[in-house]
């Protein structure tokens, strides 16, 4: 490798530098005070475990997506995160020990093999909360609204959130006697809403009308709160366990309202995005001319087999992404330039100001550039035997 290309990064390995690192800095700060007023307690899961624990409970798209080395010290698989909520359930199960209701939130960087769509990035700065030990409405509730308040804070504008439940579906395929692979070929129709191939596999498998009937209308049934209606008598042959999960959705985005005024939500009973992972209510925020979503969340609860069972909901999001989508004003503190002395009271008045908040950059001797180059708008300047600001 030739001197030049020694400093490339790797393709999609991306480094934040100012003054965008300190405007990232912010946002970040703003969402852990946001979470912390919510009664979120910040955790710090570790960078590796060891991967039969980081993957306890997940799905082999994570594991694709999960960097894998050995442990020189024990000669075990480890694993660098891919995903943060694994570890933050790990948490609240083994080490917290709770019974009672559990927030907790993280701002954690995540690796990836390789970047969910072309060209983006390998290393999210993934953010997020989870509340455990509630299976209530309420609870999904306070995660997508907790959800759309991060977005708000984040200055994200025109969002719409798609709620969905995996229950409906569940419900709908279990009435059918179709083998893995079929199951597995009607969701992938499902999810790319092709009608026309749909009809094709029904009739293909002579599958019973009545089930096929309300598979086709899942494909229908995307819009306001109205649809909620609709499916109600669309599905009404599907039993009460489908109708139950409708009246959840209804009640989990009456609740949201009440907390996030004017919620931009919607419902697609279609939209099965984490399906093997999720157990209930499923959201997803998109914003236009983005096809990917940019906040994603719902109920999973009894994560894998982590040894108690365990009721869970939360959301994550790309801190990143968000960050990309607004331009930022630049949140640099106003600095002061000290001059080089050795005169008495001098280092007592930049200890002064940088207890009250204030950024002092010291000069240094026979330095490059001048108070203004160095970004200061205020100078420290000797009058009257006493340490005084002004402007430049």
């Amino acid at each position: 490798m030739n001197s030049k290309n020694r400093w490339l990064l790797p393709e999609g390995i991306d480094e934040v530098l100012p003054p965008q690192a300190a405007q990232l800095d912010y946002l970040c700060r703003e969402l852990i005070d946001l979470y912390a007023s919510w009664g979120y307690e910040l955790v710090m899961p570790p960078l590796v475990e060891y991967l039969d624990s980081l993957l306890t409970g997940t799905g082999s798209d994570l594991d694709l997506q999960t960097f894998k080395l050995t442990d020189q010290l024990t000669g075990r698989m480890m694993g660098v995160r891919a995903d943060t909520t694994p570890q933050v359930a790990r948490i609240d199960i083994h080490n917290l020990h709770r019974d009672i209701p559990t927030r907790l939130c993280y701002f954690s960087e995540v690796l990836h093999t390789r970047p969910a769509n072309p060209g983006g990035t390998r290393m999210p700065l993934q953010a997020g909360a989870e509340l455990y030990g509630h299976a209530g409405v309420e609870s999904d509730a306070e995660i997508l609204s907790l959800m759309l308040k991060t977005l708000q804070v984040a200055g994200i504008q025109n969002v719409h959130v798609d709620l969905g439940h995996v229950g409906i579906y569940r419900g709908l395929i279990g009435k059918l006697t179709i083998t893995a692979e079929q199951e597995s070929v009607i969701f992938d129709v499902l999810q790319r809403k092709a009608t026309t191939e749909l009809m094709k596999v029904i009739n293909d498998w002579s599958l019973s009308s009545a089930v096929s009937d309300m598979l086709l209308a899942l494909i229908e049934l995307n819009g306001g709160i109205e649809i909620l209606n609709d499916a109600r008598l669309s599905l009404a042959g599907a039993g009460k366990d489908v109708l139950h999960c409708i009246d959840e959705l209804e009640q989990i985005a009456g609740l949201s309202i009440a907390q996030i005024k004017n919620a931009p939500l919607y419902f697609d009973l279609a939209e099965l995005r984490g399906y093997h992972y999720h157990t209930g209510m499923m959201c997803t925020a998109y914003v236009p001319g983005l096809g990917q979503g940019i906040a994603f969340g719902g109920r999973y609860d009894d994560i894998g087999q982590l040894g108690r069972s365990r009721p869970a909901t939360g959301f994550s999001t790309d801190i990143r992404k968000l960050f990309a989508l607004v331009p930022r004003a630049d949140v640099s503190l106003k600095r002061i330039f000290a001059p080089g002395s050795d005169v008495p009271g001098l280092n007592e008045a930049i200890d002064r100001l940088r207890e009250q908040g204030e950024v002092v950059i010291c000069e240094l001797t026979r330095q490059q550039g001048d108070a203004k180059q160095m970004g200061c708008d205020r100078k420290l300047v000797l009058k009257g035997g006493s340490w005084k600001v002004e402007k430049i």
